[in-house]
Parts: C-alpha cells; structure tokens; sequence
C-alpha cells in the first residue's frame, strides 16, 4: 500500500477552503492530519508549533512570524501559541485573499480558543484514522483477528509499522506529550492504571465511582480524566437513549476506544493469535464497530448523533444513529459471530415498540452481508 491513502474528507475541506479564509482539523496524534494537509495545498508554506524553535519564533514576534508565512500557510499544532489566533482573525478581516490551514490533536484546547477567536471565520473538520472505505483493500485482505489488533493508524496501515511497537510508543508519547503538563507527575502511574482499566471495560457503562474507589483517587478526578482522554481522542462515550433528551445526559454513558490497536496494546495483546482466544475478544469487536461508525460521523459532519438502548426488563441495542434530532432513527445490533441466526434482531424489534421513527434495524457480525437485515462489519 502507498504511504498516502486518500482521505473522504478531503473534497469537503477543497470545498470550504473557497468560502473560509481559515479551515481549522483537529484529530488525534498521527492520525495523518499534516500529511493531507501538505497533500491538499501543496503550495502553501507549511511550519510545525511541535518543533520547540518554531514555537519559541511564533511566541515571540507573533506578527513576524506570520509576515514570514506569506498569504497562504499550513501551521501544524497551533494550540502550542494560542496568541497566534488573535492576530489570524484581525488578518483574515482586513485581506479576505489570505488563506490559513490550522491543525490540532487536542480538540479541548483548540476548539475553545478557535471559538473565542475565529468563529463565523472558520470551518472545522475532525480528521480520526482511517476508515473502512478508506483502505477497503486491507480491510478485505486481512482476517478480523489481524484486522482488530492493527487497528486504523496511517502509521500501520499504510506506512506497514509493527502493530504492537507502534501503539505501545504511541501511548507513552501520548502520556509525555500531552498529560505531563496536565496532570501531576506523581499522578502518572495512577493515571496509567485508570487507562488500563477502562480498557478492561471497553463496551460497557461507565461507573466513575466504582474505579475510583478501586484505584483511590476521587470520583471529581477520575472524571476529569475521563475528559482528558475524551478531548485527545483516545476515546469517546455513548450517552443512553430516552425520550427526554434531558436524560440522556444524566444517565450512565458507555466508554469505548477510538482505535482497537491502541485497546489491543492497552489489553497487553502481543498479536493477532492472543487475540482470537482472548476473553474479550467480543467486546473488541464491538468497540470496533462502534468507533468505524463514529468516525464516520465525524468525517460526515452532519447533524447525527449515537446512542445506545437498555431496558431494566433487559432489552439492550448496541447502537443507535439518530439524525437529525429524532427525525429518524437507524438500530444497530452487533455480533462477533461468523454465523447469522435470526433472534439476534429480536431486541432492536423490541426497543422499536418504543423508540419512534424508526428507520432500519440492521444486525453488524463476521458474516456475509444479507440485503439490510445483516451487515458484514467490513461493508459498513
């Protein structure tokens, strides 16, 4: 496979970049935001905030530095100089010619200082790893038990890196980078701990109380951490599915990772063989499918949002993709089996009695794909 794999979301970013004088991507570490970028707009002048130097000339003589850029530029990282988005906007007011590409793997800290500064001036993308679309290829190619521990980093899917090596450096360089400045050194290791432990519970709801007591630290920081690993794009959560939209946000939410290479090496998984034996293997699966579908939405950038249905009676849907606020809904049951059988829709027949507007039931598995009724994960 080519270094380079062309990204969907690249027409929708030439698009906007006609109408926008600055397009802001935000995305995880390595997730390939830079290389599209000099790939898109290969004419512009292109400068790294990660190299300490650049960052020092930013810091210090803001409007120098952007001189130097000329009218069109690339700046990698920009939430290191926050200050530099200030001067952008009064920039892009005076000369709507000019045309900046600002990327950033933290989404908390960038997105609050692109909202305060540029808004109504720029377009924002989420750029996460691949998806199945992406690299059809590879994914036809490979079996699922490779195809889950390699996860969908550019840096293993198209630049062939060693799995296990690439996310096991990945997470420390994640942890010195982007936690030693937010977090107490001497909270690290316990920090890892919690990491590790939301890994065993990939897939499953989320009780903040319940870790914390386990690894003695306060409920209040272990969801701060929570949010931590949110904002970097290590995981997401699925809020539950009621009614009231109110409630949605007060119950308790399911946790899973953006990339099962990373839960694989967080799980202590050497390779694809540990894994097809491995007591989780089905909630890795599942946390598989889950993130394909997110990052599809992310990429879609459309009014969708994911939930997931549980009843007390037990009446349990893995996901639920409603568009456009209760418009309609897409029921999603997924299955790591190979083989179909027909009451694995039983529960989304259930949850439709109550959920309206109903749209499709659709059971995601290992299997061949079956018209609507059952989707090969692969197809998704």
């Amino acid at each position: 496979m080519n270094d380079f794999v062309s990204r969907h979301i690249m027409p929708q970013i030439e698009e906007c970049v006609n109408y926008y004088p600055t397009i802001t991507i935000t995305g995880p570490r390595q997730s390939g935001k830079s290389t599209m970028c000099r790939r898109l707009f290969p004419d512009y002048e292109y400068v790294s905030l990660e190299r300490i130097a650049t960052r020092q000339a930013a810091a210090n003589d803001i409007e120098s530095f952007l001189n130097s850029l000329g009218n069109k530029a690339i700046i990698d990282e920009v939430q290191h100089v926050p200050e530099l988005l200030s001067d952008i906007q009064c920039r892009v007011d005076e000369d709507r010619s000019l045309r900046y590409i600002l990327t950033g793997s933290s989404n908390f800290s960038l997105l609050k200082t692109v909202t305060q500064s540029l808004a109504g001036r720029t377009a924002v993308f989420t750029l996460p790893p691949f998806i199945n679309r992406e690299v059809k290829e590879y994914c036809r190619a490979s079996d699922t038990n490779t195809l889950l521990f390699n996860g969908s980093y550019p840096g293993v899917i198209a630049k062939e890196m060693p799995a296990y090596d690439f996310y096991l450096n990945y997470y420390d360089s994640y942890v010195e980078r982007d936690l030693r400045n937010l977090l107490k050194i001497g909270n690290l290791l316990t920090f890892d701990k919690f990491v590790r432990m939301l890994a065993l519970r990939a897939g499953t709801e989320f009780n903040a109380s319940a870790i914390a007591r386990e690894i003695g630290v306060a409920s209040v920081t272990i969801n701060e951490w929570l949010s931590l690993l949110a904002t970097s794009y290590l995981i997401f959560l699925l809020q539950p599915y009621y009614s009231n939209v109110g409630k949605r946000l007060t119950k308790t939410p399911k946790v899973y990772f953006y990339d099962t290479g990373l839960l694989c090496s967080l799980l202590g998984i050497r390779n694809p063989t540990e894994l097809s034996s491995h007591p989780l293997r089905g909630q890795i699966f599942e946390n598989h499918v889950a993130a394909e579908i997110r990052k599809q939405t992310d990429i879609e950038r459309n009014r969708t949002a994911l939930f997931f249905y549980r009843e007390n009676r037990g009446v349990e849907v893995d996901l639920i993709k409603e568009r456009m606020i209760g418009v309609n809904y897409e029921l999603y049951e997924i299955k790591s089996s190979m083989t179909y059988r027909a009451d694995f829709s039983a529960n989304m027949k259930r949850a439709s009695e109550v959920i309206p507007n109903v749209k499709s039931t659709t059971v995601i598995y290992d299997g061949e794909t079956i018209g609507r009724i059952a989707v090969n994960f692969r197809d998704i």
